[in-house]
C-alpha cells in the first residue's frame, strides 16, 4: 500500500515536471506565460474586444507579443521590454503630437493678424491732416494785432494846455530875458529847433541844449530843456551843491551825469503827461568832483556819499516842485527827479 501510493503521487507529478523541463529558458517567464496561455486556451476570439475600450495601443501590445511568442519562443523576456519601451515612445509620441501642431497654428494666426492690423492704421493718419486743418484757425486770431493801435488809447491823455504851445516868429520876452540870465551865470548853451507831437501832447517850442551849468560844472550827456528849467538847474548847482560838495568832500563839483531831461512821453502807468513830455524835468544820475570822486545816486551809497545825497536832496525840495529819488518808487531808485511842475498854491511834493 505505501508502495502503491508512492507511486501514485509520483505519477501526477512527473507531467508537471515534463513540462517544466521542456522550456527551461522560460523559467523566468514561466508565471508570466501561464496567464497568456490560459487565456489563448480559454478566451476565444469573441473574448478578446473586451479591452476595446481601453485606448488603440493596448491591442497592438497584445497582438504584437502574441507574434513574438509563436516566433520567438526562446526570446520572450526581450519582447517584454520591446513592448515596455513601445508603450513609452507611444506615449510620448502621443503627447508631442499634440502640442507640435498647436505653436505651428498660433504662428501663422499671429501673422496673420499683425498682416491686417497696419492697414487698419494706414487710414489713420488721413484723420491726422482733418487736425491740421483747424490749426488753419489761429491764423484768424492773428489779425489781432490791431489792438496795437489801441494802444493809441495812451495817445489820449488828460489835457494839458502846454500841449498847444508853438513857437512864434520871434522869441518872446521871457525867453530872451531867460537866456540872459543864464549867459550871467556862465552857462553854456545852443539853441533848438521846437519839439511837438500833436498825437500825444508832447511840447517844447524853445528849446536849450545845455552844455554847461556854469563856468566850471560840466553837464552830460546833452541835456535839451526849456529855459525856465534850464536856470533853475544853473542855479541848483551852484548854489546848493557845489557847497555841499565842498563841505562833504573838500572838493568842488566838477560835472554832473543826467539820465533824462526832454522826453516825449507819459508818465509810468498814468494818462497824464510826464514833465518831461515838456523840457521841464532833469533826472541826476551821478555828480563827480574835482578830485575824481564819484557819487552815483541809490538806495544804499557809502556813508560820505548818503550824507552828501540827502542834503542835495533836502534842499531841491522848494527850488523844484516836484523831488523824487530813491524810496520813492522803483522808477526813481537810481536817480533824482526834479522838475518844475506847476502846483496849486505853489505847493511842492518831495519824497
Amino acid at each position: 500500500m505505501d508502495q502503491s501510493s508512492i507511486q501514485r503521487l509520483d505519477q501526477p507529478l512527473r507531467p508537471k515536471s515534463k513540462h517544466r523541463g521542456r522550456p527551461r529558458g522560460k523559467q523566468q517567464i514561466a508565471p508570466k506565460q501561464t496567464p497568456q496561455e490560459t487565456q489563448e486556451q480559454q478566451t476565444s476570439p469573441a473574448e478578446i474586444p473586451l479591452p476595446e475600450p481601453r485606448p488603440t495601443d493596448t491591442p497592438k501590445a497584445n497582438a504584437a507579443p502574441e507574434e513574438e511568442q509563436k516566433t520567438e519562443g526562446p526570446k520572450a523576456p526581450d519582447a517584454s521590454n520591446q513592448l515596455n519601451e513601445e508603450k513609452a515612445r507611444q506615449a510620448k509620441q502621443a503627447h508631442p503630437e499634440p502640442s507640435a501642431p498647436e505653436p505651428s497654428a498660433r504662428k501663422p494666426s499671429t501673422q496673420t493678424e499683425s498682416e491686417p492690423e497696419p492697414p487698419a492704421e494706414v487710414p489713420i493718419p488721413t484723420q491726422r491732416p482733418d487736425a491740421t486743418e483747424p490749426e488753419a484757425g489761429p491764423p484768424a486770431i492773428a489779425p489781432q494785432p490791431p489792438p496795437k493801435p489801441a494802444d493809441a488809447g495812451d495817445e489820449k491823455m488828460l489835457p494839458d494846455p502846454r500841449s498847444a504851445d508853438r513857437p512864434g516868429e520871434k522869441l518872446p520876452a521871457g525867453e530872451v530875458a531867460c537866456r540872459d540870465r543864464l549867459k550871467a551865470l556862465g552857462v553854456e548853451f545852443e539853441e533848438h529847433s521846437a519839439e511837438s507831437n500833436p498825437e500825444i501832447g508832447c511840447s517844447i517850442p524853445y528849446p536849450l541844449v545845455l552844455k554847461s551849468l556854469g563856468k566850471s560844472i560840466a553837464i552830460a550827456p546833452g541835456t535839451e530843456l526849456n529855459c525856465p528849467m534850464a536856470e533853475a538847474a544853473a542855479r541848483f548847482a551852484a548854489d546848493v551843491i557845489q557847497p555841499a560838495a565842498k563841505a562833504e568832500f573838500g572838493a568842488d563839483l566838477k560835472s554832473i551825469g543826467q539820465a533824462s531831461a526832454f522826453v516825449c512821453r507819459p508818465r509810468h502807468g498814468t494818462r497824464k503827461l510826464s514833465e518831461h513830455a515838456f523840457g521841464n524835468a532833469l533826472d541826476i544820475a551821478s555828480f563827480t568832483m574835482s578830485d575824481g570822486r564819484k557819487v552815483e545816486v541809490g538806495p544804499t551809497p557809502p556813508e560820505k556819499d548818503a550824507k552828501f545825497l540827502t542834503a542835495v536832496r533836502k534842499a531841491a525840495c522848494g527850488p523844484f516842485k516836484t523831488v523824487l529819488g530813491p524810496g520813492a518808487d522803483a522808477d526813481h531808485a537810481l536817480h533824482f527827479h526834479l522838475d518844475l511842475e506847476p502846483r496849486r498854491h505853489g505847493g511842492t511834493f518831495c519824497q
